[in-house]
């Protein structure tokens, strides 16, 4: 899973057959696509080379400024990109903000409009004309639909999002840095009074969350605000992760240091910790009427919005029904293909569940619930990343240069945090691509699984796709730092595939962790649209998910939690490679032995995160590109 910026369209990874109703929605996404503008290079050459070059560089320019105004309007935006501008100060969350930047991008689409003329444009610039219209009509689908979220839940709510975001993308590299990181902590008072305003909002509206995420989330609240200032024993997050970073300033006086530890220990005591406090008497008092109704159904609209939520992660038409019967598709043909590894490992009989269960409980799939069983896990993930990246030019031609670290979920929020997530590099380079591995409960990473996971997060997947992205250069910034669900996520699906395709996955049950990995993304199909379209309960899924994948039961449950909080969000993984294995098919069908894998991957990969239907087009004009070669 990766976690992106909001930027215009995101915020902050087998061919099927003719039958397929999947297929049936792609190739009716390619006829309408065929509809719209098109990069026929017809219409160039009724222009001056010199004019393209003109227009394109225009364009270009345009969309460079365009990045840079939102950019502007958004601190934190601007700290995960590397630049220290507005470095003391949050992105502002009243309403009257998502108006304003709405307000901005409809102005700059229709400035586009009047002075920028496609026709004239080089490929890449209309490229980028189509997709800056697309992220714009995007953000104005959104806007109707902005109560329609949880501000505060365990996955990446507000409560554990504000110190994340200080730990691990405020850097310190200056005492005026340090400034600026005591002003923040200054700054969540009023931040938190904006979030509060707007869950009040959603309260009125009926949109609070079901009743299991206030435990975790007043779990994370009472972690940020213990330990020192706060009370005598250890220290609080906040406080420790600004002592530390302050006292590897080198050539800084003593007194500076115990003047800005001191602001800091004001702060979290007189700002800090009343900001929380409110959050928390207000989750508190919400709590006694919260309800055990999990799914969207229950938003007003709930429907409309959740085929909405479908359409924006998936960046397709399909239906409710149709994703839900591809999850089941999809679950029965990945527990075949575990069948065989099941013989090849001489598994008793058939039966998956015992299997299953199997691998749950049996200890030698697990490290050691010990802190040198945890470091023992991350140094297994760091080295097959490295193994993986000593093979990359037999897969691919272009390659990132920033470089990835691994880390574990910090202790303050590993008790409500997903399973694994990825964090970008800044593009200055100073802050590396993070796999963070979440260590709370050995039982949830078993050891089998560590193989398609690292390959998932790290290379070839989430660094690999998003640092190439934002390495790219001849390009609008907008289009190296944007994304969308189905691209990213269905590459870094796609990703674990890969590797197995030059050798790896020696180990069977590795092999079989790469099909468990793929059949719970293909389960996530069929318990998203259960719970938010079928009223399924999350007992319900629950039951689904335990039956359907391999698993352990805490890893389920946090599963099916986070399904909950993020309606549609877990559908776009396996639309996203089914997408992306179905165009490596026709693509292998139609060049026959002109097909290079190394040179398809860089048609995915080289034009930054595109809309399934633009990828498609794109993998289409490079098949038209090799058939014409000599």
């Amino acid at each position: 899973m990766a976690f992106v910026p909001y930027l215009c369209s995101t915020f902050k990874n087998k061919a099927l057959a003719a039958a397929n109703p999947l297929r049936l929605t792609f190739l009716l996404l390619i006829l309408f696509a065929s509809s719209c503008r098109q990069d026929s290079k017809s219409s160039v050459k009724k222009f001056a080379p010199e004019e393209v070059i003109a227009e394109s560089a225009k364009a270009n320019a345009f969309f460079d400024r365009c990045f840079d105004e939102m950019v502007d309007m958004d601190p934190e935006l601007q700290t995960y990109l590397g630049i220290k501008q507005d470095y003391g100060q949050w992105t502002d969350r009243s309403d009257s903000f998502q108006v304003k930047r709405n307000e901005l991008t409809r102005r700059q689409l229709e400035e586009l409009k009047k002075t920028v003329e496609f026709d004239k444009l080089d490929d890449q610039a209309r490229l980028s004309y189509r997709l800056f219209e697309h992220d714009a009509q995007e953000l104005f689908d959104a806007f109707p639909w902005r109560y329609h979220n949880y501000p505060v839940n365990q996955m990446d709510g507000v409560q554990s999002g504000i110190p994340a975001f200080l730990i691990n993308m405020h850097r310190i590299d200056s005492i005026g840095d340090a400034e600026a990181y005591v002003q923040r902590l200054k700054g969540i008072g009023p931040l938190m009074d904006q979030v509060l305003d707007g869950l009040r909002v959603r309260d009125s509206l009926g949109i609070i969350p079901p009743r299991f995420v206030y435990p975790m989330v007043l779990n994370d609240c009472n972690n940020l605000i213990s330990g020192y200032p706060f009370s005598g024993s250890g220290k609080c997050p906040l406080y420790e992760d600004f002592s530390k970073k302050l006292s590897a300033l080198k050539g800084i006086d003593g007194s500076k240091i115990a003047r800005l530890q001191g602001e800091a220990s004001r702060a979290l005591v007189e700002v800090v910790k009343p900001a929380y406090e409110r959050l928390m008497a207000y989750l508190k008092e919400q709590e006694k009427r919260a309800k055990e109704d999990d799914g969207a159904w229950k938003f007003p609209k709930g429907n409309e919005f959740y085929r909405y939520a479908l359409e924006k992660t998936t960046t397709t038409n399909m239906t409710p029904e149709q994703v839900f019967d591809t999850g089941l598709r999809e679950v029965k043909r990945i527990h075949d293909e575990m069948r065989k590894i099941m013989e090849q490992v001489k598994w008793r009989d058939h039966n998956i569940s015992a299997f299953f269960s199997y691998l749950r409980d049996d200890p030698k799939f697990y490290f050691p619930d010990t802190r040198e069983g945890k470091e023992n896990y991350r140094l297994l993930a760091t080295g097959i990343i490295d193994t993986m990246r000593q093979h990359l030019d037999e897969l691919f031609v272009t390659k990132p240069k920033a470089t990835i670290v691994v880390k574990p979920v910090e202790p303050f929020r590993e008790q409500s945090a997903g399973g694994a997530f990825y964090e970008d590099p800044s593009e200055d380079g100073k802050r590396p691509g993070t796999y963070y591995i979440n260590l709370y409960n050995m039982k949830d990473q078993p050891i089998y699984q560590a193989e398609a996971l690292a390959y998932h997060e790290g290379i070839p997947g989430h660094h690999m796709q998003i640092a190439i992205a934002q390495e790219l250069k001849g390009v609008p910034k907008f289009r190296r730092h944007g994304g969308n669900v189905a691209y990213v996520e269905g590459w870094a699906l796609y990703s674990e595939l890969v590797p197995k395709e030059i050798g790896f996955y020696k180990d069977p049950y590795s092999d079989f962790g790469r099909l468990s990995n793929e059949v719970f993304r293909a389960a996530r199909l069929v318990v998203d649209v259960g719970i938010h379209y079928k009223k399924w309960t999350r007992a319900q899924a629950f039951e689904y998910f335990l039956k359907n994948t391999p698993n352990p039961e805490g890893d389920c449950r946090k599963e099916i939690d986070r399904y909950i909080v993020w309606p549609g969000q877990a559908t776009g993984y396996k639309i996203g490679m089914l997408r992306i294995l179905e165009l490596r098919a026709m693509a292998q069908r139609e060049l026959g032995p002109k097909f290079d894998l190394r040179e398809f991957h860089d048609v995915i990969l080289t034009n930054g995160p595109l809309p399934l239907n633009i990828l498609g087009e794109q993998v289409r004009v490079w098949i038209e590109q090799k058939k014409s070669e000599q």
